[in-house]
């Protein structure tokens, strides 16, 4: 049976009650199904080695990678959205449909995952989300990282993307020295995107 991601639109919003151990994600062969159902692809490089995700209170993951270098972690959080249900208890309004929240979800994982609170963020034009990422829309956000979600990291940088009746994803770049990171950042920006639309 395939998991729910139940979310809680009231004052906070509550993405997965479900912790990492809950579902069997360890395995490269499980995240690439996950990928195939979202729409979503991930460039093979040769300078980064998967790695074991790690439990954590704060927010599951469903896969990771290492560079070479040590200088930089990714981490991969995928949500399809046929997967979201949306709990919602205002009378008045009608719930939200999952194709509109992803500036909610943005917002709540970057304040899940940062150690300050109203963590700014910025938003790609939608050229860019289409150029970079073959996305409706994409946002990112650079923070300290909460020691509880990574404890041997201080840094992160943060990339949301978001494809209408398909997924959002999320790519976490991990790190300590802003200069070694800056130029693998670069490079591994665009790492994980959605798979070109076929007309």
């Amino acid at each position: 049976m395939r998991a729910t991601y139940r979310l809680a639109l009231v004052l906070a919003l509550s993405l997965s009650s479900q912790t990492a151990a809950a579902i069997d994600k360890t395995t490269r062969e499980a995240f690439d199904r996950l990928l195939l159902e979202s729409g979503l692809r991930i460039e093979t490089r040769q300078s980064y080695t998967d790695i074991p995700i790690r439990a954590n209170p704060v927010l599951p993951y469903e896969h990771a990678m290492k560079h070479e270098s040590g200088a930089l972690e990714l981490r991969f959080i995928v949500r399809p959205l046929n997967r979201i249900a949306i709990e919602y208890n205002d009378p008045h309004n009608a719930a939200p449909e999952p194709n509109h929240l992803f500036p909610l979800l943005f917002e709540s994982i970057t304040n899940r995952l940062s150690v300050g609170s109203d963590t700014s963020s910025s938003t790609f034009s939608e050229a860019e989300a289409k150029k970079s990422f073959n996305a409706n829309w994409a946002a990112a956000a650079a923070f300290d990282v909460r020691p509880e979600f990574a404890a041997d990291y201080r840094n992160g940088l943060l990339i949301g993307m978001h494809r209408n009746e398909m997924a959002d994803a999320y790519t976490l770049f991990l790190y300590n020295d802003h200069e070694r990171a800056k130029p693998l950042i670069s490079e591994a920006i665009s790492i994980m995107s959605f798979n070109p639309e076929t007309e």
